[in-house]
């Protein structure tokens, strides 16, 4: 995604709250550059796969719904994922377009068996109808033929997405300058690759231009490794836990920052070992690693991009 790898390049080199540290960036090119470690796409076991179009309809469900779980502290990406599977093994129609179109609020918790209203309830409901609209309007009402549409490129995918479905429109406005996130549409494209190996929905002849995808989580762990440095200001707002605005120039900084900040990693291990390394790679390494690590402090920041 180029242009998501250029504007964030220009967030990091103008960024007044957050730098991305070259000495960091040589450090854990260094520790990783030997033995890049492998993350198995469904390593928790959390996800539906049945290797055909139902997956991918449950993978399109799954990545509009992805986003935001912080303001329920018990509540994570597993719940929505491990949920939206259990119920389309109950009910295979359960994720048709025209019953994508109906769900309400209540009745989402109830497929997440969740006690109580999610974070952002109204607007996961929002995105689910406007999902369903879409697919039946314009792809027969299956997220496979919007896939095949795509003829094997990520870059016209997330084109196609970013066109059809306003909710997936990651971008922002920072300094004068638009600036491309695209956070779920990419994801949701790696999410194909990973889950079918890169072969059939998930075959993409340019995987490699896929970025980092910019959340709460990876932030937070380069941070930790030393490869972003916050403004004393800005450590104080995330310390004490309280929100950043979504559009702010702390919040669009720490994303771009980080997107830039996996690039640079990439960019550094191909240099010294000649390896090309995939940024979905090093982002699914750095998110698995984060969510060991309970104790890791991120910023907070109501938004459905992420």
């Amino acid at each position: 995604m180029e242009e998501v790898r250029a504007t964030s390049a220009w967030v990091a080199s103008h960024s007044s709250h957050v730098t991305v540290d070259s000495s960091g960036i040589e450090k854990v090119a260094e520790e990783m550059k030997d033995s890049i470690p492998k993350v198995e796409w469904n390593f928790e076991g959390i996800h539906y796969f049945d290797n055909g179009p139902l997956t991918v309809q449950y993978l399109f469900v799954l990545d509009a719904l992805n986003f935001c779980f912080w303001p329920d502290n018990e509540m994570s990406y597993d719940h929505l994922a491990a949920g939206l599977k259990e119920a389309l093994q109950n009910d295979k129609s359960a994720f048709d377009a025209d019953r994508l179109q109906k769900y309400t609020g209540p009745e989402l918790r109830k497929m997440l068996k969740w006690p109580r209203p999610l974070p952002l309830e109204d607007e996961r409901v929002r995105l689910m109808h406007e999902v369903g609209f879409e697919l039946e309007r314009s792809f027969d009402g299956k997220a496979s033929k919007l896939v095949e549409s795509c003829e094997k490129s990520v870059a016209k995918l997330v084109a196609l997405i970013t066109s059809h479905f306003p909710g997936f429109r990651d971008h922002t406005v920072y300094k004068g300058h638009q600036v491309f996130l695209y956070k779920r549409a990419q994801i949701f494209a790696a999410d194909l690759w990973g889950a079918f190996k890169g072969q059939g929905f998930g075959e993409f002849s340019d995987i490699k231009s896929v970025t980092m995808f910019a959340d709460y989580i990876v932030p937070a762990v380069l941070e930790q490794l030393g490869v972003l440095k916050y403004s004393p200001s800005l450590s104080s707002v995330i310390e004490s836990n309280r929100e950043i605005n979504s559009g702010s120039e702390e919040e669009v900084e720490l994303r771009a920052c980080s997107i830039h900040a996996v690039e640079e990693i990439r960019e550094t291990i191909h240099r010294k070992t000649g390896n090309q390394v995939l940024s979905v790679e090093l982002d699914l390494w750095l998110w698995a690693f984060g969510i060991q690590c309970p104790s890791l402090q991120h910023h907070r920041t109501l938004s459905i991009y992420y």
